[in-house]
Formats: C-alpha cells, sequence, structure tokens
C-alpha cells in the first residue's frame, strides 16, 4: 500500500508546525515590495475555495497528496427587508436597503462579473487574478467577513447554493447569467431574508434578476478589445412584442477570450441566455428562461510569501514548454534559477507544466408570478441545473504508463439539481402574510482519474483544458463517489405596518438537508484506506427567526434593525481535505465524527441609519455576527503518515461597522467614500490530533479589518468620466497571525462617450477602461490550498496587473 501525502488544510497544518512552513514566519512585505510566483501548491488539494477561511472557510474538495494542489427571482420585486441594491435607481434607499445606480455598471468593461460591481459597496472584498473576475478559481468574494460558500445567491429565484471552486452543490455566477442581461442586484445588509431558497446562507443573500424582453424588436451589440489580445463580444436579438397578449422574448450569446498576462493559455468562455415572458391578464406573467455556458481556463499558479522574497512577481507555469516540463520531470534538466532556494517548497512544486479547467453548465426553468385575487398571490419557479466539470494539473507523482514521466490528473464532477420554490402572499389590512416551501434534488459525483501524457517527441501534450483521452482512456482511477442531497425549507412571515413609515417584519424558516452516499470505489493502493466514506448526514432546525424593523421619520431619515438566525446544510465534498466529513481518510473516522458534529450556523444583528437629499445620501451601519460550530476540514500527522479529521470550531465574533456618503454639488457630478472595519476573531483555542493552539483572541484570516473606497464621476452632456480607488488593510494568513500580506491600493478608471444615431444604429458609443491603473502589485487569492497555521505556504495568487480595454456598442 502505498500512503500519499496530504494537502494540510486550514488547521490542518496546525499539527505540522514546519516542513512547509520553515520557510519564514516574517510578515509580507507590503505586496509592492515582494515576489510571486506560480505553481500550484504541491497538494492534492483541488481546493474549492471554502478554503478561504473566513469564518467557516476551509478546506476545499480533493484528494490529499503531496502534489500540485490543483485549484481545486423572481422577478426581484424584492420580498427581503434589509438588502443593498445594484439596480437603476441612484444612490438612495428605501427599507433597509442601499441602491447603486446603473450608470455605476456600465462604467465597467462588459462582461465583468457581478461581484465585482458589488465591490463598490461597503464592507465588500473581491478580488480576482483576472481583470473580468471571471476566472472561479482565481476570484473570491467577502461580505462583512463572511466568504462566498456562506451567502445565499440566487438568478431569478433560482438557488445557486455553493459557488466555491470544483463545487458538486451549486453553480458559479459568472457562469449563471450573462451580466449584460443583469437588470436588478440585491445583497443584503443583514443575515438577509427567510424565503430566499439556498442551502448555505450564514452571512447574507444575494438576489440578482435578469432584464425583460424589449417590446419594441432590436437588438444590441457590443465588441470590446483590450490587452495581451483579450476581446470580448456580446448580442442580443429581442423580440418585440409579437401579438395581443404581450408575448416577447430574447437570446443573446456573449464570448470572453481573456488572454493570460502571465504564462500561455488563456481563459475562455461562451453564454447563451434566453428569457421569454408571457403577461396573464393586467396582473400576472409567466417567463421561461434558459442559460448555457462553456468555460475552458488555464489557471494562474500558487505562489507563496518564500516564492514572492525570493523569485519575483512572474514565474509563470511552464506552459507551453513541454521539453523542459519533462526533462525536470525525469531529471535530466535542471530547474530555473533560484527555484530550488525558495525555503520550504520543493522546487519542482513551483516549476508546474500547466493546470485548469473546462466546465459545462445548463440551466433554466419556469417562473409564475399570478394575482390570484386582489388580495392574494401565488409565485412558483421551478429549476433544473445540470453541470460537468474537469479540473486538471500536470502530476509528475503518477508516470504515464508509456514511460513520460508525468500524467495529466484529472477531477471529473457532475451533478444535476432540480427544484421548486412556491409561496403564497395575502395582504389583509396592516398585514402581509407570506409563506412558502422550497424542495431541491442534487444528485452528485466527483471522481479522480489520470491519462496518459506523450513521449517526447512523439505527439502533441495534452493541454490542461482537455480532451484529456487524446492517447487512451484513463489508466488510473483514485477514487469515485457518488450522493444523492435532498433539501426541504418552509418559511412564515407577517410584515405590519404599525404605524405610518414604521414597519415590522417578523417570521421564521425551518430546513432540512439530507446527503446519502459516498465513496462507489475506492483505489485502496492510492488511497491508503481499505474503505473511504459512505453515510448519510443531516442538518435541520425547526425554527431559525428573522426580525426587521424599519422606521421612516420623515422624507429624509430612516432607521432600520435586523436580526436574524440561519443554519447551512453540510458540505459535500470528495476522499481529501474539505470542509465535509466525506472527505476524511476512512469509513471508521468518519463514522466517528460525524457523530459529534452540528451543522454551522450564524447569528447576525444590524442596526442602520439612512439619510438622502438631492445633495446627499448617507448610509451608516453596525454589525455583530456570531457564527457557531464552524466546520473546518483538518490534516493532521506528518506528510507521509497523514490523518485526517473534521474539527467543529466552536466560535467566531465579527463586530464591524460600514460607512457610506455621496454627494452631488452639481448636476453630473458624484463624489462617493465608503469606510468599513471588521474585528473578525477565533473565539476558542484548538487542540487536534497533531498539538495545541492557542487561537483564542486571533484574527481571521484573508479579511481585511479596514477598507477605504472612493469615487468620482462627472457626466458633461454625451461624455462621462470615472476614476475609483480602493484600499484593503493588511490580511492575516497565518492562523496564528505571525505571517500577513500587507495592504494595497486598487484604482481603475475610464470614459465613455455616446455618439447616438448612427444611421441605421441607436445607441452608439464607445468607451475605454484601465483596470489597475496605477499597475500595484498586489496578492488577490489568499487560502485557495487553504491557510497555514503558522508560517508560509505555497496558497496564494497575484492580482490582475494593468490592462486596457475598449468597447464600441450600438443598439439597433
Amino acid at each position: 500500500m502505498r500512503t500519499r501525502s496530504l494537502l494540510l488544510s486550514s488547521i490542518a497544518l496546525f499539527a505540522v508546525r514546519q516542513s512547509a512552513l520553515a520557510a519564514g514566519h516574517q510578515p509580507l512585505p507590503a505586496a509592492d515590495d515582494a515576489a510571486p510566483v506560480t505553481a500550484h501548491a504541491r497538494t492534492h488539494a483541488a481546493s474549492r475555495h471554502a478554503a478561504n477561511v473566513t469564518p467557516t472557510a476551509g478546506a476545499k474538495n480533493t484528494p490529499t497528496r503531496n502534489t500540485p494542489a490543483r485549484h481545486k427571482a423572481e422577478a426581484l420585486e424584492s420580498r427581503a427587508t434589509e438588502s443593498v441594491a445594484v439596480t437603476g435607481r441612484q444612490l438612495t434607499g428605501r427599507d433597509a436597503e442601499q441602491a447603486v445606480s446603473k450608470a455605476i455598471m456600465r462604467q465597467y468593461v462588459p462582461g465583468t462579473s457581478a461581484y465585482k460591481m458589488l465591490d463598490r459597496t461597503p464592507g465588500v472584498s473581491f478580488t480576482s487574478t483576472d481583470p473580468f473576475g471571471i476566472d472561479s478559481f482565481g476570484a473570491n468574494l467577502y461580505v462583512r467577513g463572511f466568504f462566498m460558500n456562506q451567502m445565499g445567491v440566487t438568478v431569478d429565484g433560482v438557488p445557486l447554493n455553493d459557488q466555491t471552486y470544483q463545487s458538486v452543490s451549486g453553480m458559479s455566477l459568472a457562469s449563471a447569467i450573462i451580466p449584460d442581461d443583469i437588470q436588478s442586484m440585491r445583497m443584503s445588509q443583514g443575515a438577509g431574508s427567510v424565503e430566499l431558497p439556498s442551502t448555505n446562507t450564514l452571512g447574507g443573500t444575494i438576489q440578482i434578476g435578469s432584464s425583460d424582453p424589449e417590446d419594441k424588436r432590436g437588438g444590441k451589440v457590443s465588441q470590446s478589445f483590450g490587452s495581451y489580445g483579450s476581446y470580448r463580444t456580446y448580442v442580443r436579438l429581442d423580440s418585440g412584442k409579437l401579438n395581443p397578449t404581450g408575448t416577447k422574448f430574447y437570446t443573446s450569446y456573449a464570448r470572453t477570450d481573456e488572454g493570460m498576462w502571465m504564462g500561455s493559455g488563456d481563459q475562455f468562455m461562451q453564454q447563451v441566455d434566453a428569457k421569454l415572458v408571457q403577461p396573464i391578464n393586467e396582473r400576472s406573467r409567466m417567463s421561461a428562461f434558459f442559460n448555457w455556458s462553456s468555460l475552458a481556463q488555464w489557471n494562474y499558479p500558487d505562489t507563496s510569501i518564500g516564492i514572492l522574497k525570493n523569485l519575483g512577481w512572474r514565474t509563470p507555469h511552464l506552459y507551453p514548454n513541454y521539453g523542459l516540463a519533462y526533462g525536470i520531470a525525469n531529471g535530466t534538466s535542471a530547474l530555473p534559477a533560484g527555484y530550488g532556494n525558495v525555503p520550504g517548497i520543493d522546487g519542482s512544486n513551483i516549476a508546474m507544466y500547466d493546470g485548469g479547467q473546462a466546465e459545462t453548465n445548463y440551466m433554466g426553468g419556469l417562473h409564475f408570478d399570478l394575482a390570484l385575487t386582489d388580495h392574494l398571490t401565488w409565485n412558483t419557479t421551478i429549476y433544473g441545473h445540470s453541470q460537468t466539470g474537469y479540473y486538471s494539473y500536470t502530476d509528475s507523482d503518477d508516470p504515464s504508463p508509456n514511460g513520460a514521466p508525468f500524467s495529466e490528473e484529472v477531477w471529473q464532477n457532475r451533478q444535476e439539481r432540480y427544484g421548486l420554490d412556491t409561496s403564497l402572499r395575502y395582504k389583509w389590512g396592516r398585514h402581509t402574510f407570506e409563506g412558502g416551501v422550497w424542495y431541491e434534488n442534487n444528485n452528485q459525483q466527483a471522481g479522480l482519474f489520470n491519462y496518459q501524457q506523450p513521449l517526447l517527441g512523439q505527439g502533441a501534450p495534452l493541454k490542461a483544458v482537455g480532451p484529456y483521452d487524446v492517447y487512451g482512456p484513463a489508466f488510473l482511477e483514485g477514487y469515485n463517489f457518488q450522493w444523492t442531497t435532498n433539501v426541504m425549507q418552509f418559511h412564515l412571515q407577517d410584515s405590519i405596518q404599525l404605524a405610518q413609515g414604521l414597519t415590522l417584519h417578523a417570521g421564521f424558516k425551518s430546513m432540512t438537508a439530507t446527503t446519502s452516499g459516498g465513496a462507489q470505489y475506492n483505489n485502496a493502493d492510492w488511497t491508503g484506506a481499505d474503505a473511504l466514506p459512505n453515510g448519510s448526514l443531516t442538518a435541520s432546525q425547526a425554527f431559525l427567526p428573522h426580525v426587521n424593523l424599519d422606521w421612516h421619520i420623515n422624507r429624509h431619515h430612516e432607521i432600520y434593525v435586523d436580526v436574524a438566525e440561519n443554519m447551512r446544510a453540510y458540505e459535500v465534498s470528495a476522499y481529501g481535505v474539505a470542509n465535509s466529513v466525506y472527505s476524511v481518510q476512512d469509513q471508521a473516522t468518519f463514522q466517528a465524527q460525524k457523530k459529534s458534529l452540528e451543522p454551522s450556523k450564524a447569528w447576525v444583528y444590524l442596526g442602520g441609519y439612512r439619510y438622502t437629499s438631492k445633495y446627499l445620501q448617507a448610509n451608516a451601519t453596525v454589525y455583530h455576527a456570531s457564527l457557531i460550530h464552524p466546520i473546518l476540514a483538518a490534516a493532521v500527522g506528518s506528510l507521509t503518515n497523514p490523518v485526517s479529521q473534521v474539527i467543529d470550531f466552536g466560535h467566531i465574533s465579527m463586530t464591524g461597522a460600514n460607512g457610506d456618503i455621496t454627494v452631488t454639488p452639481i448636476d453630473g457630478l458624484s463624489i462617493s467614500n465608503n469606510l468599513s472595519y471588521n474585528k473578525g476573531t477565533y473565539d476558542r483555542n484548538v487542540d487536534t490530533v497533531g498539538g495545541y493552539y492557542a487561537l483564542a483572541g486571533k484574527n481571521i484570516v484573508n479579511y481585511p479589518a479596514w477598507m477605504y473606497k472612493a469615487a468620482i464621476a462627472y457626466s458633461w452632456k454625451d461624455m462621462t468620466a470615472h476614476f475609483d480607488a480602493n484600499y484593503y488593510s493588511r490580511r492575516y494568513y497565518s492562523f496564528m497571525n505571525d505571517t500577513s500580506i500587507g495592504g494595497y491600493w486598487l484604482a481603475n478608471a475610464g470614459a465613455q462617450y455616446r455618439f447616438g444615431k448612427l444611421s441605421v444604429l441607436k445607441d452608439v458609443t464607445a468607451s475605454f477602461n484601465v483596470y489597475n491603473l496605477f499597475n500595484t502589485k498586489y496578492i488577490s487569492m489568499m487560502g485557495e490550498n487553504d491557510n497555514p497555521a503558522v508560517g508560509d505556504y505555497q496558497s496564494m495568487e497575484r492580482g490582475a496587473v494593468r490592462e486596457f480595454f475598449g468597447t464600441i456598442s450600438a443598439s439597433f
């Protein structure tokens, strides 16, 4: 039996104090002083970004071996009561909402991730390795300290659930909708309302709504060109009203091809959206929606503090230099200069050949918004989602049978989700009662396979994005897992108008999520275990309350308070290190650990004040969040004899404040500033098999305590210009806070000119944008392969460099 090394994830490294950690315990100087590089940390943690440990971050899905860690509404009439909205309104508020104008959306390069637009709001931190923010391995979102896999997210009422890299329980927002087709975006300032369907709501909710088809026949087209050979095309056709009943539809297509600013390869994605709307009488309607997406992306390499200090900011994957990678793997070629001198890291882990991902998604459904009587409405969403994903890297631990010194290791995931979300709303006097049920069934599969690479000079190497079976089917299967997850959620709430301008929202939800299944195949020689986890897990809570009080004192002043408790379902991931009990080392450990674990829960308390006038809009909130039973995966023991366990982290506290002010002193000029503070700490010490760690009082990792954001925009006649700059303070890297990443500024600028009508074209517009205006060197992703307990680890990625984009758009 051969025992594989294990990714020491999250708390994982708690048990291994040195080896890979010896690289040094000094904090990283401000990002501008360091020098990152590449190579996927040699650890099979095809880490899904759950590892970005904030409250519950933890290990990602994937096997655990000492090999390169492969990166691994409805109509949106909000039923929510406290949310931040990215809509067409000016920066004003209603209830506990904050709005960002549609004009701000248009300031971004077409195709930019919706999450990047949310980064304008207080308390939100979004960073990515690419300027569009569509690289799912290199993008991460935090909201008031909560990571993206702790936020409930929907598109047209369809729950996206877990959006982390390589998830078998959800869908990335970047794949779910073309950004050009987004009409509204709302983010809760508190824990979110009870009616939103999601398996992983802890810290809040984000609701995305697509635009409706236009009443008149026509279309839109835009073409963007950018640095490093990037280009992006978008085309949309609207049918207009087809008959007296108002039937109308649109279909759109987007193609994004981002050139990589470091190394070779590209990040390609194409999507199709379609939507049909059928009015039913005057107050009801039915809509059908569909989305298809396909991506093929080479990923940027992992770096570390040691790599940053010793090798510089550009040390890409070796692709397409197959000969050099081949020679390094079989020992006939030397490592590039300096690669062997990074403390605590094997130079071959930096000299990776390639890594990437290929994924295809189909999502569609029907939504009914029916007015049954003058007082009773019925809303229903029926949906389905199918996903097939391949996540790969070049694996030198498993040579190809033909004699090539490495092979292509591929995690193959599949899922099929079907669901129904239905609710009734009844208005009676000062009350509006609303209740409903959400059900979802998900069939999930995750396996690991190795494919043969060619001998040098005897064929083209396999690409990280496939196809992988060019030289035959997989010669090695490590494992195969299959599960079925069923989720049922019920909610009931009442909105009571206590007095003029004073409204109380009170309700609760009940949720039960059960996952059954596990390992269907186990290669004992590969895993080192006689049996892998198989069984059932249930997360259930009968009463999860939510109370919101909103008081419009007058037309200028508003006060609101929001309190809620949330719970998330257990995560599902295969053998390796992840926040899942199914990822532990064997069946005996699974049975033992699931008896003592409880699902993660969170209490979130929020209070806020808003002022609105013609020249000034201001908003201030204070909040406290208590995260109870956050579950993190831990790999403890030595690198050659690891032991996996899942740890209940006990309690994490976060207390913070957000302030936002926008002034419009003259027509066309807008100046905004916002400031955020978050004090997040681990509240209990951790005692693992490998040692005791005094973690109580240590700051949460990966999230900045302070953020400051400033923006100015000016419009004059048909021209607009804008500039924005964000500051992110120091982020702690190790759990014991002895290593950290320095704070940095990131600025962007752009200008737009509207030519209007030219011949048959309307709204002809030209725009120019600069991302990372001052070419700041900074770290975007942290913890993609999990965070170290102390010291350094190869689990960071550099943010995108300065890039320029030009766009021409028109409608017809």
